[in-house]
C-alpha cells in the first residue's frame, strides 16, 4: 500500500483576473506518507490546496483530481470531506465560547428528529482526543486552551469526518518549540494510523524532520518532487523555491551603533485582564541609532506586551520613563507614539497591521495621511506616487497598487505593512515577528530592508521566536522571561543554548 498513490492532481490550471496562479501543476501523494509542499509565498501552495479541498469547486479550474483511483468532481468543502480530504488552516476556525465536543461536531451533530445525542458525541470526542494525545475533558471551553491544544482539537475535528488525507497549512506558525515538537509527533502517529498528510511550512527544519517526500512549487509550477533522505540538503530545497543559489540565510552586516534613541527606565505595567498581575516588571533598556536590538524569549515572556505598552496600546497602572532622543515622553496611545518616531509593526499583520479590504495605496499611507493631505483633503496623485515608489523599492509583487491587500501573499502583505511604517519615518521601528509565516526568499528581502534602514540611522528592535533569526540579524540580544530581562548578550558571544538558558529563567547572577 505504501507505494500506491492515494491522491493524484493532474495538470491543474487555476486563473484569477490577470494572474495564472497554477500553471499545469502535477502533485501526487502516496498512501500513508507525510508529503511536504514548499514554495515561496505566492508560489501557489494554498491555491492548490483550495482546489483539492473544494474551496475552488470543479469548473473553476482545469485538470483532474483522483483519490484512490476515482476522479473527483466536488462542488464544495463538504463534498471534499466526504471524499476523504480534511484541511486545517493557519488561522484556526474554532468557536472560542463553545467546548471541545461542540466544536468537533459543529454542523455534523449526532441527532435524530432535531435532538442531539450528547452522550454519543462526548464518548466519540473522548476517543478522538485520545488519538491526538489531548487529555483535556470534552466539555473544556476552547477559550481556556492554549494555541497548541486548539491545533490538536482542529485535527480531532478533521478525524471525526473519517478523512484519509489531512492538509496542514503552516500548523506550527503560532506555536512555541515544545508545542511544535508535540504536533510533529502527533502527525507521525497519524501516519502510523494510515492517514496521508500534506504538510505546508516555511520552517525547513521541520520539513527536514518530518517529511517523507518534498514537492517544490515556484510561480505556480511544479519544480521538483523528491524523497527526503538523510543526506537531502535543505540548500536544494531553498534553491528550488527561490530559483537561485542563496549564499546565506541571514545577510548580516557590520553596524556601528550611534547615540541612544530610546531609553526606557524602571518600566512597570500591569495586566488589564488580571489587574493584580504585573506583566512587565521593572524593565530598563536602551536602543541605539543604527543597530538591530533583538528581543528573545519564550511565548508568554512579555515581549509583545512590553512593546505594546511603550506605544500606549497595552496595560494599566504603568510607571517608569520613556525617553526618545533625551526627551521624556508621556505616550497615551499609538498616534502619539508615531508622532514621536516610535512605530510598531504588529506580529499579526492581518488583524492589527492591515485593513484587508483596503488596497495597497490606502494601507501604505494610513499612518501618514498628514504627509499627503491639505485643507482640501488627500492629494490622490501624491498617494499614488508614494505608494508606487514603495512597491518598487520593496519589490512587492502585485498587478497594481489598487490591489486589495487581502489578495496578496503573506510576504507581500508584510512588505505593505513595512511600507506604511517607512512612510511614517520612524526613529525607532519595532518589528514583532517580522518574518512569521513568510517564505525564505521574502525573509531574505526583509532582512536586506532592515539593513538599509539601519544604514540610514533607524534603530530597529526585533522580536522573534526563531532563534536563528535573532542570532543571525541582531547586534545585541536582550533575553526576556516572565516580564523581566534576564540577560543582555552581544551577538558574538550568543548561541542558541545560552539564549535558551536565560529564556527559561536562568539569570546573569546565577
Amino acid at each position: 500500500m505504501k507505494d500506491k498513490y492515494i491522491l493524484e492532481m493532474q495538470n491543474i490550471v487555476k486563473e484569477f483576473p490577470g494572474v495564472k496562479a497554477l500553471d499545469n501543476v502535477n502533485f501526487k501523494v502516496k498512501a500513508g506518507e507525510i508529503h511536504a509542499l514548499v514554495g515561496e509565498n505566492g508560489a501557489g501552495k494554498s491555491t492548490l490546496m483550495k482546489v483539492l479541498s473544494g474551496v475552488h469547486p470543479k469548473g473553476s479550474y482545469e485538470g483532474k483530481i483522483i483519490i484512490e483511483g476515482k476522479e473527483q468532481s466536488y462542488s464544495d468543502i463538504k463534498e471534499s470531506e466526504e471524499a476523504g480530504v480534511g484541511i486545517i488552516y493557519q488561522e484556526l476556525a474554532l468557536v472560542k465560547e463553545m467546548n471541545i465536543c461542540e466544536n468537533i461536531f459543529l454542523g455534523n451533530e449526532f441527532q435524530k428528529m432535531g435532538i442531539i445525542n450528547w452522550n454519543k458525541a462526548m464518548s466519540k470526542t473522548q476517543e478522538l482526543l485520545k488519538r491526538v494525545g489531548l487529555d483535556d475533558k470534552p466539555n473544556a471551553k476552547i477559550m481556556n486552551l492554549g494555541i497548541g491544544k486548539q491545533q490538536l482539537v482542529e485535527i480531532a475535528k478533521a478525524l471525526s469526518k473519517n478523512i484519509k488525507i489531512l492538509i496542514l497549512d503552516e500548523p506550527t506558525a503560532a506555536l512555541n518549540e515544545d508545542d511544535s515538537e508535540n504536533l510533529l509527533e502527533i502527525i507521525r502517529e497519524l501516519k502510523k494510523q494510515g492517514i496521508s498528510c500534506i504538510y505546508i511550512s516555511h520552517k525547513l527544519k521541520e520539513v527536514k524532520a518530518i517529511a517523507d517526500t518534498i514537492t517544490i512549487l515556484r510561480d505556480g509550477k511544479t519544480i521538483e518532487t523528491f524523497e527526503n533522505e538523510e543526506n537531502t540538503s535543505m540548500d536544494r530545497v531553498i534553491t528550488g523555491m527561490v530559483g537561485r543559489e542563496m549564499g546565506q540565510l541571514f545577510p548580516r552586516e557590520e553596524h556601528t551603533p550611534g547615540d541612544v534613541v530610546l531609553d526606557v527606565k524602571d518600566w512597570n505595567v500591569y495586566n488589564p485582564e488580571l489587574p493584580d498581575k504585573k506583566a512587565i516588571d521593572n524593565i530598563s533598556f536602551k536602543a541605539r541609532k543604527g543597530e538591530i536590538l533583538g528581543i528573545a524569549g519564550l511565548m508568554g515572556a512579555g515581549r509583545t506586551e512590553l512593546m505594546m505598552s511603550l506605544i500606549g496600546a497595552y496595560g494599566i497602572n504603568k510607571s517608569g520613563e520613556i525617553c526618545i532622543e533625551g526627551q521624556k515622553l508621556s505616550i497615551k496611545g499609538p498616534k502619539a507614539a508615531i508622532e514621536n518616531g516610535l512605530c510598531y509593526l504588529s506580529e499579526d499583520r492581518k488583524k492589527t497591521g492591515l485593513v484587508l479590504d483596503m488596497d495597497i495605496k490606502q494601507n501604505t499611507t494610513l499612518a501618514s495621511l498628514d504627509k499627503i493631505s491639505s485643507i482640501f483633503g488627500i492629494n490622490e496623485n501624491e498617494e499614488i506616487r508614494v505608494s508606487n515608489d514603495y512597491v518598487k523599492a520593496l519589490k512587492t509583487k502585485t498587478p497594481s497598487i489598487e490591489q486589495k491587500v487581502k489578495n496578496l501573499s503573506g510576504g507581500n502583505q508584510q512588505k505593505v505593512v513595512i511600507a506604511k511604517w517607512l512612510m511614517a519615518e520612524p526613529k525607532v521601528l519595532v518589528l514583532d515577528e517580522p518574518t512569521r509565516g513568510i517564505d525564505v526568499g521574502a525573509k531574505y528581502e526583509i532582512y536586506n530592508i532592515m539593513n538599509q534602514l539601519v544604514a540610514k540611522g533607524v534603530s530597529i528592535i526585533m522580536i522573534s521566536s526563531e532563534l536563528p533569526e535573532i542570532l543571525g540579524m541582531s547586534d545585541r540580544i536582550l533575553v526576556m522571561h516572565e516580564g523581566k530581562f534576564t540577560a543582555e548578550l552581544d551577538y558574538k558571544e550568543a548561541d542558541q543554548e545560552k539564549v535558551m538558558y536565560y529564556a527559561t529563567g536562568g539569570n546573569l547572577n546565577n
